[in-house]
């Protein structure tokens, strides 16, 4: 059924539960995984206070952080993960990285860590599930 799994990451809770059942489809279908933190580009820094240099590789450590724990619960559930981080505009990434790929299927969590209180989808997900052109499977 799946051949490749693409899981995208961003530190929130319900990414770190998309984040089992990605690995857990992995393996019950013998299915490749991948794994992508997006640097949003789209935050820009004019303040002055904070060098927009620095802010960005401070934005690059944390992606690349949570990969790493993402590269850790797949190594303990045995399962083989390749992972990037990307810049740019987070739906566009995934859906980029997912056709670069050619995953069988994408998994997200229900929000991620800039959307509000009381949101049913962050506006992310909400994008890559109206333009993909392959399965999402969305979990809470």
């Amino acid at each position: 059924m799946y051949d490749s799994i693409l899981v995208a990451t961003d530190g929130s809770e319900a990414a770190a539960t998309a984040v089992e059942h990605a690995i857990a489809l992995a393996d019950r279908f013998d299915a490749s995984l991948y794994g992508i933190a997006v640097v949003d580009e789209r935050t820009a820094y004019d303040t002055g206070i904070v060098d927009p240099d620095e802010a960005r590789r401070h934005l690059e450590e944390r992606a690349a952080a949570r990969l790493e724990t993402l590269e850790s619960t797949a190594t303990a559930a045995e399962v083989a993960v390749e992972t990037a981080v990307r810049a740019g505009v987070p739906h566009e990434e995934i859906l980029e990285y997912a056709a670069e790929r050619d995953a069988s299927a994408i998994v997200l969590g229900s929000r991620g860590r800039s959307s509000f209180k009381g949101a049913l989808l962050g506006s992310t997900v909400d994008r890559v599930v109206r333009t993909a052109d392959r399965p999402v499977l969305v979990v809470g």
